[in-house]
């Protein structure tokens, strides 16, 4: 498999063609209406399923729909509507601590800048990334545990470090397409390339792929 740097570049390109195909609609799988509501849903989906915080938002959302209402919330109240989401108590402090900040410093809008975002209370950068490339349309590598996933077993980084794996495929990927790139390989991730049983043989990027699993069933 080739594996210097413009070998790798053009591997990208083609994987990103051909998955593009494939899923035309990738996206994230939280559902969010303005940029708020997408940072808090990706906080609350850190150790739980898109799925089920989906089931929650709605409430939460009906209930404090900005971040100046979210902060008159009281913990319990917070805590009770995020409880199925699991570390509801260690979220909402830090949902509380958030708001907080995009009130008195932000005036309630959320930054645009990762060096901002970052700074902020439960925000790292995959979630920073996240709201950048979907919300501000800014170029992003979004890094969950099916990119990573993906990224080793199509050799194009051998990093394990999020932000050192971020800073490879921004050499590898042109920026306009980095968070389509980063939205279809996720969804690959998912459905196909999945992490104990990866449908190999019925992968449309196989022949761009130098992973050999133990057992092809």
């Amino acid at each position: 498999m080739p594996t210097s740097q413009k070998e790798k570049q053009e591997r990208c390109l083609k994987i990103y063609e051909i998955l593009l195909k494939v899923y035309p609609d990738a996206r994230p799988l939280l559902n969010y209406r303005n940029a708020f509501e997408l940072l808090i849903s990706t906080i609350l989906a850190a150790q739980c399923t898109d799925e089920r915080v989906n089931k929650i938002t709605p409430l939460l959302f009906a209930k404090y729909p900005t971040s100046r209402h979210m902060l008159c919330a009281s913990q319990t109240e917070l805590e009770e509507i995020i409880r199925p989401t699991g570390f509801f108590r260690h979220k909402a402090s830090n949902i509380k601590r958030l708001c907080f900040t995009l009130a008195e410093k932000y005036n309630e809008k959320i930054p645009e800048t990762m060096e901002e975002l970052v700074q902020l209370p439960g925000v790292g950068r995959k979630t920073a990334n996240v709201i950048l490339g979907h919300c501000f349309g800014q170029p992003a590598i979004v890094v969950d545990t099916h990119f990573l996933r993906l990224m080793h077993r199509l050799a194009l980084s051998e990093k394990s470090d999020p932000a050192r794996l971020e800073a490879d495929l921004k050499e590898l990927v042109p920026s306009p397409i980095q968070t389509k790139f980063s939205d279809v390989l996720n969804w690959h991730g998912r459905f196909r390339c999945k992490a104990r049983k990866p449908d190999c043989p019925h992968c449309e990027i196989k022949g761009l792929c130098p992973y050999q699993p133990k057992t092809l069933d």
